[in-house]
């Protein structure tokens, strides 16, 4: 996750980008910022949407790196090539790959930043954005005779469409993205873009705590007969690994929540087929982004819902939990405590 406290904008400049008609416009010249409070504004609406980001890709190509257009583009500006004109050509790139007919028209911004902190280090960016869906904005004009008149303009909202952040770390490069758009158009991250899911330790701890989520609440229940208490005891034991280790290892991971050895062979399959259906990767060991868990915890709710009367949450001890059926078939639990708050 990026921190912009300190960032800077070095370039802006922004072309009008017709996709289906010739309403195409290019700028020639850097857009010319007057204020402080500019550059605010713009790092408020083209960088803090990244803020919020922990997926990080990088770019890739089938053969070589250097053939994926935009990674050359952003590295020639990088290194000092003519701003507006490479700006020029990623426009025309992206006109290039947007074949859909659902595609739509918009602004293209590219934003040259410095000093984007990342994991303590601070780096060179640049920011590729298209603005498809303007917001309405309401601004109030004093009038000479003291009336208060009414412009209603349009402009880009808090919402980006699509972005690509580029952050210079070592090739090739760590890129952010954003893509609000519909399937039938995501041809920003996989034509336009051309990026993967980098192999890093926050990529590792989302992607196994997703997995592991998946696998308790929807295979567990095919294969095994299980309780819904003895289910929410795995997904309280499998977010309390990871918040109260500094590192993962899978075969320790395994033992201290799975426990069960039919269970750890199931969890072996299972891991081979979602790695493979979502086109992923971790590593079997890897040092835990607590970011990242924070993140994933929300997911793991450890809730045992009663018909339509109680909603439990259960964090602790199962032990305390006993279950059973009374002389009329009715179901009940038993919780014990010490101390009631």
């Amino acid at each position: 996750m990026i921190e912009i406290k300190e960032a800077v904008i070095t370039n802006i400049t922004v072309h009008r980008i017709g996709i289906q008609s010739d309403t195409s416009f290019l700028n020639d010249k850097e857009i010319m910022m007057n204020f402080e409070e500019d550059e605010e504004a713009i790092k408020k609406t083209f960088l803090k949407p990244f803020a919020s980001s922990f997926a990080t890709y990088e770019f890739r190509h089938d053969e070589d790196i250097e053939l994926n257009p935009i990674f050359k583009i952003s590295k020639d500006i990088n290194e000092e090539a003519d701003f507006v004109l490479k700006t020029k050509e990623i426009h025309q790139y992206l006109k290039d790959v947007s074949i859909h007919p659902n595609i739509k028209d918009g602004d293209l911004f590219v934003i040259n930043f410095d000093n984007i902190k990342l994991e303590n280090e601070h780096y060179r960016a640049l920011g590729i954005y298209k603005v498809e869906n303007k917001e309405t904005f309401i601004e109030t004009v004093a009038e000479d005779d003291g009336r208060v008149k009414l412009n209603f303009k349009k402009g880009v909202g808090r919402k980006l469409d699509k972005a690509i952040l580029v952050l210079f770390t070592e090739e090739p490069y760590t890129v952010f993205v954003i893509d609000n758009g519909s399937v039938e158009t995501d041809y920003w991250m996989n034509d336009f873009a051309n990026v993967a899911l980098r192999n890093d330790y926050v990529n590792n701890t989302t992607h196994f705590l997703e997995m592991t989520e998946n696998f308790i609440k929807h295979k567990i229940p095919e294969e095994f007969d299980i309780e819904r208490t003895d289910q929410i005891d795995l997904l309280n034991r499998s977010v309390d690994y990871f918040k109260t280790n500094d590192s993962f290892v899978q075969n320790e991971f395994e033992v201290e929540v799975l426990q069960d050895s039919n269970l750890i062979d199931t969890f072996h399959s299972y891991d081979e087929g979602y790695t493979h259906d979502k086109s992923i990767n971790f590593d079997e060991g890897f040092e835990i982004s607590n970011k990242a868990v924070k993140k994933q915890a929300k997911n793991f709710r450890s809730v045992l819902k009663l018909d339509k009367n109680f909603s439990i949450y259960m964090h602790g001890d199962k032990s305390l939990v006993e279950r059973g059926v009374d002389e009329n078939g009715k179901k009940y639990y038993k919780f014990f405590f010490d101390d009631e708050k």
